[in-house]
């Protein structure tokens, strides 16, 4: 059996190849995710009802299934590598000092949109940069910004549906042909 601490230290959250439509991008892993060695493993996290609504997935993929996102030309990884309880542990200088092995990471698997599940990782890389949801006017690494809500079950100023709305909007503009009848 792995005790907690080496599946803490040998965690990554990488879900990554050559030529994905999408990137999600995180802060960091969570310490969850990094205990059960799977991202957004959290009962409360929509991460994975929400690619499915939005129409990324056929079906509704459990934690333990997301190499199969890569089949959908779908990826994830994270800024930071350290996991924590909340990515607000996370702080700006570990943004900062991840960030040169963050974007060499970006340019070798070159996705055709890196989409960050929140903000703050961009605010803190990119200072001053007037942010929105959704398409960005820069890049990083070469490639296309979406900022897209964080599905956290932590937050809730976003319903389901506002979520699925916008992550649909991405798959939309990036025409990914949908998964889902979505009619």
């Amino acid at each position: 059996m792995v005790r907690a601490e080496e599946t803490l230290t040998g965690y990554s959250p990488d879900i990554l190849t050559d030529g994905l439509n999408v990137v999600f991008c995180g802060i960091n892993p969570a310490a969850t995710a990094a205990q059960s060695g799977h991202n957004f493993s959290h009962p409360s996290n929509r991460f994975w009802s929400v690619l499915h609504l939005a129409g990324f997935t056929d079906d509704r993929l459990r934690p333990d299934q997301e190499r199969r996102l890569l089949t959908y030309a779908c990826g994830i990884t994270a800024v930071v590598s350290r996991p924590t309880t909340r990515a607000s542990d996370v702080t700006a200088a570990e943004i900062h000092a991840a960030a040169p092995l963050f974007e060499a990471k970006i340019r070798r698997y070159a996705p055709k949109t890196l989409a960050f599940l929140g903000n703050r990782a961009v605010r803190v890389l990119l200072p001053g940069v007037d942010l929105r949801w959704g398409r960005q006017p820069f890049r990083i690494a070469d490639t296309p910004i979406w900022l897209l809500p964080n599905p956290s079950g932590l937050n809730r100023s976003f319903s389901l549906d506002a979520l699925v709305a916008a992550y649909a909007e991405l798959r939309h503009s990036a025409q990914l042909k949908p998964t889902v009848d979505l009619s």
